[in-house]
C-alpha cells in the first residue's frame, strides 16, 4: 500500500481504451495505478513494488503468461490479485477474476467493485498492528507465562516470551490494547514458533462484549482511503 494506505494497482495494457477505462475506474475507487505497456516491463515492475492488485491485459501471447507464472510461483506476489481482460469468455487459470473486452465504465466499476470488497477484508484479515505488550498468561495446565504481545490481527496475535511454547499450547490472558476502553480476555492457540522465543497464535475463544471491543479497535486502526464511488 501506498503512505496514505491505497491499494495499488500496475495496468499491464498497450490499448489506450482499456488503459483509458480503467484508469478512471480505479481512480474513482482511490486505488493507485502504475501502468506498464509490456508484461516483461511489468514484471521488473513487480518485483520491486508493492502492488495489490495486478490487472493484465490477456492477449494470449508468451510474455503475459510468463507474467502470471511469475506472480504464481514468486513468494513476494502470492498475497496479490489478478485480474485479467480478454476478448474471450473463460477462466483463465492462475487468475482470480475475468473482465470481458470490450470493457466499459459500467463493466469495469461491476467488476473492480467486487475486486475491492475482497481486496478490503483480506486485508483486514491478514493486517497485523504492533502493540509491545507484557501479559502475564496462564497455559492450559494453569502455568504463568510471563509474554509481551508483539503485534495484533484479525485472527490472531503475536507473541514473544523467554519460556519456551510449544505449538498446540492453549494461552489465556488479558490485554489492554492502547486507546481501547478496558481489557479484553483472550483465548489463544500457539500455532508456530520461531528462534529467541517469538510464536504466532489463533485466536480459540474471545467473549462476545470483548470481541466487539477488538474490530472495534482494528477498524480504528485500518485507516483504508475511502473510494469515491459507493460500494
Amino acid at each position: 500500500m501506498t503512505p496514505d494506505m491505497a491499494f495499488e494497482c500496475l495496468l499491464v495494457s498497450r490499448d489506450p481504451q482499456v488503459i483509458c477505462t480503467l484508469n478512471h475506474v480505479l481512480d474513482n475507487l482511490s486505488i493507485s495505478t502504475r501502468h506498464c505497456l509490456t508484461p516483461s516491463k511489468a514484471l521488473n515492475d513487480l518485483r520491486a513494488s508493492s502492488a495489490d492488485l495486478v490487472v493484465i491485459d490477456w492477449d494470449e501471447d508468451r510474455s503475459a503468461s510468463e507474467l502470471l507464472y511469475e506472480i504464481q510461483k514468486s513468494d513476494i506476489t502470492r498475497k496479490k490479485t489478478v485480474l485479467a481482460v480478454s476478448a474471450v469468455d473463460r477462466r483463465i487459470p492462475g487468475t482470480h477474476f475475468l473482465l470481458k473486452k470490450p470493457v466499459t465504465t459500467e463493466s469495469g466499476t461491476q467488476s473492480l467493485k467486487i475486486i475491492y470488497s475482497r481486496m478490503l477484508q483480506d486485508y483486514r484479515r491478514y493486517a497485523r498492528y504492533a502493540v509491545m505488550t507484557p501479559v502475564i498468561a496462564t497455559t492450559g495446565d494453569n502455568q504463568l507465562v510471563p509474554v509481551t504481545i508483539t503485534n495484533v490481527g484479525d485472527g490472531g496475535v503475536g507473541i514473544s516470551s523467554i519460556q519456551r511454547l510449544s505449538v498446540g499450547d492453549i494461552l489465556s490472558f488479558r490485554v489492554l490494547l492502547p486507546g481501547a476502553r478496558r481489557a479484553i480476555y483472550i483465548e489463544a492457540r500457539v500455532l508456530w514458533t520461531r528462534e529467541y522465543g517469538v510464536s504466532g497464535c489463533e485466536f480459540t475463544r474471545i467473549p462476545p462484549v470483548d470481541l466487539d471491543i477488538l474490530h472495534d479497535w482494528l477498524k480504528s486502526k485500518c485507516q483504508i482511503k475511502k473510494p469515491f464511488v459507493p460500494l
